[in-house]
């Protein structure tokens, strides 16, 4: 009768055990509308409008529309080149800064109707919209809440009269949108109807988010919201494309005064790099950068657009460490993406299915030192392999550190590892170990923090093995472990790096050894037949150098591609023409962008315009000047709003450019400013008007170009 007892309540025991429930969440969860946001994992935004045909940045909103007119605008080009590069949707620019409406709205006459386009009987974004649901490609739309053409920006009645209309009408005729993507830029100079003035709002209280992201919700509740402060996905703080290697979904806004609201408040750029653990929301990080220089296409960027291999760096530090990746495209005057720039798209896309299609853990076998409840079918690590984010390995809830044998059974080459966890749980792991048998012993390989919705582990070198142990180290509660891959990367070989020093010699180098170095100077690129490089190449007129590593003949790597101005050799400050608080005038121009000329003073009072003059040593014809901003992080002293002068005796001075670098703070890439027609110059001064932040200017290295 006891054994008959015993036996029962073992029974009982096991039942129970077996039937324990799922692990209870963990801090802030997403949203269905996040976690279809973070099943796109890769997307386009598309920066085509008036900036394109005035070659700017942002464009001042006094733009004639009638400029707008595309030979040839083909949206189907454009996305199917985004789809073959393995992204999942593209998000609209659909009013820039400059106020122009790439749509026929009736909340300004500065739009599509007013263009050339088809007779002013255009609407761009019915035609990315019929494009997308034809190649089954999501669509978002970006529609900047600054408009420089608006006569009333700055008053309510823009906001509610005119930009939430804007967002009404996109969110009325273009179908179900995954995102509605708004821009952090605010106030400043512009056109504003003829008044050409500069007009400021108070960013946390003008747009009255709230109201707008209400509209939002009412209209399009399965799109996420972009912003600095989110609500749905925040800013990850750089126009680089990339999070911190150490990266929460979960964040808490900071506003510079404290006791702001977190959802009208600012943020600081860095904090949303990694996040916030424990953050008070789900607010998981887009990484946007572009795959130019800039965001609107410059014909002075050809050919220097991102490599398929920068591409894939740059889905390893975005998609791999769990945020999303938005890449920038940029159209040209045509209407259409550049060759180079649709093929480059197609080699990453080509690139991620030679990597990503095989997991070789397929067919492993598992040993869990737990499994919650002894639940195998619910909860056991077989469900890593089911490719569902949302199944998975779960643990007792008083087992925070187990570990996981993986028997692939026979030995099998790889480089990258990766993990998942159940993010509708939360963002639990904190720590985690990667072994593999060796020898008879189990050796580390690797080692990571954070995990979330994707983390991808690139390992320096192949790895061949048999065998796999994964170890928690570090998790407040039970885990929920949803993934686990092994995959191999294709053999490539990087860029050169190519170098130029102060006396104008251009020297290309590669991080390990290769076979060969190829190059060309004439824009071309370089094969197997172009000049083999074995010393340094003088350049003192510039050009653009491009040069590509070769193992054999039939292994070779990616095209790297720098163009240099005028060699400074013989280059000096003229002092006496050089404002501001002076630290190091010399490193302006000494070739090297990690050193830097500043006026910053701290405990001084400066005042602006700040000018340095350099003396070219002879008279030069300049097509083009150029300002790099400093290289350090650090956006102290960064100019906005600059001026050009030149002369040939270094007393009386011509002005022969004016303007804006815009937005320079978020994308500190080097500004190149052409001028109208080729000046004769031995002198040039560089003048700054203003700065992004600071009492002083920063200059890492100034130029001039002739071609």
């Amino acid at each position: 009768m006891k054994r008959l007892l015993l036996a029962a309540l073992l029974f009982i025991g096991n039942v129970a055990a077996f039937a324990q429930d799922a692990p209870k969440p963990y801090g802030a969860l997403p949203s269905k509308r996040q976690l279809d946001w973070q099943q796109t994992d890769m997307y386009c935004i598309i920066h085509f409008s008036v900036a394109t045909y005035t070659d700017k940045e942002w464009g001042y909103g006094d733009e004639d529309p009638k400029i707008f007119n595309p030979s040839n605008f083909s949206a189907m080009q454009i996305v199917g080149a985004a789809k073959a590069g393995g992204f999942k949707g593209i998000v609209v620019v659909a009013k820039h800064h400059d106020g122009f409406c790439l749509w026929p709205t009736k909340t300004t006459t500065h739009n599509i109707t007013q263009s050339g386009y088809k007779n002013g009987k255009g609407d761009i974004l019915k035609e990315y919209q019929l494009v997308c649901e034809k190649l089954g490609m999501k669509m978002g739309v970006y529609c900047s809440p600054w408009d420089r053409n608006n006569p009333l920006y700055g008053k309510p009645e823009y906001v509610t009269d005119v930009y939430r209309n804007q967002l009404r009408e996109l969110y009325t005729h273009y179908g179900n949108l995954f995102m509605s993507w708004h821009d952090g830029a605010n106030g400043g100079d512009g056109y504003y109807g003829g008044a050409r003035e500069v007009r400021k709002i108070d960013r946390s209280t003008y747009y009255n988010w709230p109201v707008n992201w209400a509209i939002t919700r009412k209209m399009q509740p399965g799109a996420s919201i972009f912003g600095d402060v989110g609500p749905d996905v925040r800013w990850v703080g750089n126009e680089e494309g990339h999070a911190g290697e150490t990266y929460w979904a979960t964040y808490t806004p900071h506003a510079p005064d404290a006791g702001k609201i977190p959802s009208n408040g600012y943020v600081k750029d860095e904090e949303g790099t990694e996040g916030t653990r424990n953050g008070q929301y789900w607010m998981p990080a887009e990484c946007d950068v572009p795959l130019r220089s800039g965001w609107f296409y410059h014909q002075s960027q050809d050919g220097q657009s991102k490599s398929a291999y920068a591409l894939l760096n740059l889905y390893y530090k975005s998609v791999g460490r769990g945020a999303c990746l938005d890449l920038g495209l940029s159209p040209d005057k045509s209407g259409q993406l550049s060759d180079e720039d649709v093929n480059i798209l197609k080699q990453f896309g080509q690139i991620l299915k030679e990597t990503f299609s095989t997991n070789l853990a397929k067919g492993a076998t598992f040993k869990a030192s737990n499994v919650r409840g002894n639940n195998q079918l619910k909860f056991g690590p077989a469900n890593l392999l089911d490719n569902s984010r949302y199944t998975y390995w779960a643990t007792n809830d008083d087992v925070k550190t187990p570990n996981l044998i993986i028997d692939l059974h026979t030995a099998k080459t790889f480089n990258v590892i990766q993990l998942r966890e159940n993010i509708k749980l939360g963002q639990r792991i904190e720590g985690t170990a990667i072994d593999i048998w060796e020898q008879n012993n189990w050796k580390q390989i690797a080692t990571v923090t954070s995990i979330g919705a994707n983390k991808l582990i690139r390992l320096p070198q192949n790895i061949t093995a048999s065998k796999l142990r994964v170890r928690i180290t570090a998790s407040p509660v039970c885990i929920a472990l949803s993934g686990f891959g092994l995959f191999k990367e294709p053999v490539h070989l990087s860029a050169p790096i190519i170098e130029r020093d102060i006396a104008g010699n251009v020297s290309i180098r590669t991080d390990a050894p290769v076979g060969s170095i190829h190059y060309t100077i004439d824009g071309t690129s370089p094969s197997i037949n172009s000049p083999l490089y074995e010393k340094a190449i003088a350049l003192a007129d510039g050009g653009v150098v491009k040069a590509i590593s070769f193992e054999n003949k039939d292994q070779y790597g990616d095209i790297g591609s720098t163009k240099f101005g005028l060699s400074k050799a013989g280059w000096k400050i003229l002092t006496d023409q050089t404002t501001g608080n002076a630290k190091s005038p010399e490193y302006a121009i000494d070739e090297n962008i990690y050193t830097n000329w500043n006026t910053l003073d701290a405990s001084a009072t400066t005042t602006f315009p700040q000018s340095i003059a350099v003396d070219m040593g002879k008279q030069q014809p300049i097509k083009a000047f150029t300002y790099l901003p400093r290289h350090d992080k650090v956006a102290a002293g960064i100019v906005d709003s600059y001026a050009y002068a030149i002369s040939n005796d270094g007393i009386t001075w011509q002005t022969v450019a004016e303007g804006e670098f815009s937005n320079i703070k978020s994308n500190p890439i080097e500004q190149v400013v052409p001028l109208d027609h080729v000046y004769n110059a031995r002198y040039f001064k560089f003048t700054a008007k203003r700065v992004v932040s600071g009492n002083g200017i920063a200059v890492a290295e100034l130029g001039a170009e002739i071609n």
